[in-house]
């Protein structure tokens, strides 16, 4: 299936609904221009979908179109909007993906989609509470007492996330499927300084966005997107802490060097 020539300049930039005929419910968000919505159920079955090449990994957008193929139906196809600019179209589906997987409002999470919408970590749903947090948040402070918000003891490590915050901006190395991805890896730091971080503080803007609590760590020589590194460089793994006192704090007494992608407090 494809548009025609004349369709296709019609359409522009265009957002796009994937919907499983047995339930009639979406099941994938996306955007593109020319044939792009039909690229998907062709890469279901041809296994050629870049998405799909990951030694086997499961994925779930395809599992699902090849099981509605498997049972001789059809994945049908919906134009959202169309002939939109590409910031338009990035607006239109991140408030989509968002409105669909916001866990309030949706208790079974029904899309596949593995990234996040355009914008999601920064401008996505939040409560009243979470707006007022993001954007008028209190400084973290080193000291003593009854208010300590860094705790005695803990060693964080702070990370640059402005490469790799805006993922319609990143490029190579710095594009990442979630926040998670972009606070742990790929950093310049000793061996001997990364054994002792408890703490990854992902941060954009001088605000903490992310908060890693680190399990272990390891290091690479070369990233996921083939990137080789002249050095080994770290990457932390542990446990994603939404509701750290660290999180959405003002860390911008703490600037990072001229070019610096780290710093420790």
């Amino acid at each position: 299936m494809k548009f025609s020539h004349t369709v296709k300049e019609a359409l522009g930039n265009y957002v796009y609904a994937l919907v499983d005929p047995r339930n009639s419910k979406i099941f994938y968000i996306g955007k593109g221009k020319e044939n792009r919505v039909f690229q998907h159920a062709k890469g279901a079955l041809d296994d050629i979908l870049e998405d799909a090449l990951s030694e086997n990994a499961p994925n779930l957008k395809l599992d699902t179109i090849r099981s509605i193929i498997s049972e001789g139906k059809k994945v049908a196809y919906y134009i959202i909007r169309h002939n939109l600019e590409e910031k338009e179209a990035y607006l239109v589906e991140s408030t989509l993906i968002d409105v669909l997987t916001y866990s309030p409002f949706n208790h079974d999470n029904q899309l596949t989609n593995l990234v996040a919408g355009h914008h999601q970590w920064d401008e996505g749903i939040k409560t009243i509470e979470e707006i007022n947090v993001l954007y008028d948040c209190e400084k973290i402070e080193v000291k003593k007492g009854d208010n300590i918000e860094v705790k005695k003891g803990d060693n964080i490590l702070l990370v640059n996330l402005n490469r790799s915050y805006n993922q319609t901006k990143a490029k190579g190395v710095y594009k990442r499927n979630n926040i998670y991805e972009s606070t742990r890896k790929y950093w310049k730091i000793c061996r001997e300084k990364a054994k002792q971080i408890d703490y990854v503080l992902g941060v954009y803007k001088g605000v903490v966005r992310c908060v890693i609590k680190v399990d272990n760590h390891s290091f690479v020589t070369q990233a996921d997107d083939g990137t080789l590194f002249s050095k080994p460089r770290c990457c932390f793994e542990g446990e994603n802490c939404l509701d750290s006192p660290y999180m959405n704090k003002d860390v911008s007494d703490y600037p990072f060097g001229s070019g610096g992608a780290i710093r420790y407090i």
